[in-house]
Formats: structure tokens, C-alpha cells, sequence
């Protein structure tokens, strides 16, 4: 082989570079392994979900779901999450605002607390909440003498649901407050806003979008809680509760449409939550103008 062949050889393009001059995009082996990876968890998680469609018995759903116990506990799951969730809002945004923000003592025990839920197997959450609200508890016991049971109620399904699904709440919410610059509420600071006017006008307009993500998943949580509920709060039936029930009683065919229905809840709510996640920003301290103009026409 003459040199000029052998330098024409050594200087062959490979493969992967004569692709890219002719405009084909080859992944790089490592982004190719990533997909496949990324690729098998999907397909982990998507089976179930689409198999759950594929063995649905359809001619059964009408009737399944027009049930009045299961219209019930439908009903039940919709209001105890709802109420929940609106009492969790109340304590559980400050609360964030205040991990986010303050240093004080003990707040690596807050946050410990914080968690705790998270972790406990939903039983135990069920059977640590009886000890204080069943009838021989301490709050209970206060009710039951008085003749009202919070744990054979709609209450006892409130309670439930909102130690569970707290948590939620308060983890979203104080990641959105921590994105916010302080710069802003410093500018605040500055022209006179209390803290009080400035968690109202500040901090919470601009961290809304994660806090009201945080809400929607919280309500989401609160709808699917089994566990603590059927310990704490057996009856009224929930819809989780009742999809076990039927599950235990009469057999996998007659929970599939009730699964069904727990299904399309949940993807109501959780694109609900992106929608408002995406359309969420946390504008920069180039917004001053904005802050005064909104500090002054609200009251201190």
C-alpha cells in the first residue's frame, strides 16, 4: 500500500462520524443504556396500569359502578379527602413556611416528624391514630363518653386521611417556599411589609404553583389511603375499603371495575397537579417593581 493510500486509510472516518455527516443522529452507548433503563421502568410501571385496561370485564362496568354501596364509598373517599385536605392546608403551608425559613430548636425533630408518616406502614399509622382517637383514647375516649365514636364515623376517616397524606403537603410546599429568593421578601422587608404581610404578598403568591401541586397530591393520597383508614375508620366504607371488601368477598372480577374507577381518579388528579406545576414560575428578583406596586395597595 503506496503512503498516500495508507494516510487515506488511517484518516477513514468511523462509522459513527460518516453517520453524522450525513445528517443521522447515532446515540452515544452510554445514552443508549440509559434508555434502556429508563425504557425498562417504564414498561414497569405501565404494565400493570394498561394490563388493568386490557382484562377489564367492560360489560360489568355499569352496573359495577351504579352500585349504592359503591357509589357510597366513592362519595365518602371524594368528601373525606376533600376535608382533609382543606385542614391540612391550614396548618400545614405555615408550617413549610416556617421549615423553609426560620431557624429555631429542635428543627431537625420538626422534620423528623415531618417524615415520620411517610415511612410508617399505613397499619401502624392506623393503630397509633386508635390509640388517641378510638374510644379508649385519649381524645377518644372524651368523645365516646359523650356518645360519639370518631372511629365508626365519617371523622375517623377524616383523621386518617389527613395523618397520612400531611406530609405531602408540607414536603411540596416547603420546597417551593425554599425556591423563592429571598431577595424579594429582603425588598419587602425593606419598605416596611410585616411578616405577615410579607408570607401573604410575597412568599406565597410566588411559591403557590408547588404549594397547590403539593395540594392536589395530597388530596390524591388521601383518596387511596387503605391502611390507616381501615384500622381507625372501618366503616363508613371508602372506596379503598370497599374495593378490598368486594376483593376478599366476592373475587378479583368484581373489584376490576372499582379499580377502574380508582384509576381514572387518580389521573384526573395527577394531571391536574402537572398542569398547574408547569404553569407555575418563581420570578426573580427582577420583579421588585411588581413587589411595591403589590405591597402598596395591599393593607398591613
Amino acid at each position: 500500500m503506496s503512503d498516500l493510500a495508507q494516510q487515506s486509510f488511517n484518516h477513514r472516518p468511523s462509522p459513527l462520524a460518516s453517520a453524522a455527516m450525513r445528517g443521522v443522529r447515532w446515540p452515544q452507548p452510554g445514552v443508549a443504556t440509559l434508555g434502556l433503563l429508563a425504557a425498562l421502568a417504564l414498561g414497569y410501571l405501565a404494565l400493570p396500569l394498561v394490563n388493568l385496561l386490557w382484562v377489564e370485564p367492560w360489560a360489568d362496568v355499569p352496573a359495577a359502578l351504579s352500585d349504592p354501596l359503591a357509589i357510597g364509598a366513592f362519595e365518602t373517599s371524594l368528601a373525606g379527602a376533600t376535608v382533609s385536605t382543606a385542614l391540612i392546608a391550614v396548618g400545614a403551608i405555615p408550617l413549610a413556611y416556617a421549615l423553609a425559613r426560620w431557624r429555631f430548636p429542635l428543627r431537625s425533630v420538626v422534620t423528623l416528624l415531618v417524615y415520620t408518616p411517610l415511612v410508617f406502614p399505613a397499619v401502624v399509622s392506623g393503630i397509633v391514630q386508635l390509640l388517641v382517637y378510638g374510644p379508649y383514647g385519649v381524645i377518644g375516649g372524651f368523645f365516646a363518653a359523650h356518645g360519639y365514636e370518631l372511629d365508626t364515623t365519617f371523622a375517623g376517616v377524616v383523621l386518617a386521611q389527613t395523618f397520612v397524606a400531611a406530609p405531602f403537603a408540607i414536603v411540596a410546599a416547603r420546597a417551593a417556599f425554599e425556591a423563592v429568593p429571598t431577595a424579594t421578601e429582603d425588598v419587602a422587608a425593606t419598605l416596611g411589609a410585616s411578616g405577615w404581610r410579607i408570607f401573604w404578598t410575597v412568599s406565597l403568591p410566588q411559591a403557590s404553583g408547588g404549594v397547590v401541586a403539593g395540594l392536589i397530591l395530597t388530596w390524591l393520597r388521601a383518596l387511596g389511603e387503605f391502611g390507616a383508614t381501615a384500622v381507625l375508620a372501618y366503616h363508613p366504607y371508602t372506596l379503598p375499603v370497599y374495593i378490598y371488601v368486594q376483593l376478599t368477598g366476592l373475587g378479583t372480577p368484581a373489584a376490576l371495575p372499582l379499580a377502574l374507577l380508582a384509576l381514572g381518579a387518580s389521573v384526573v388528579a395527577i394531571s391536574l397537579a402537572q398542569l398547574v406545576t408547569a404553569r407555575s414560575r418563581i420570578p426573580g428578583a427582577g420583579g421588585a417593581g411588581r413587589l411595591g406596586g403589590r405591597l402598596s395597595r395591599t393593607p398591613a
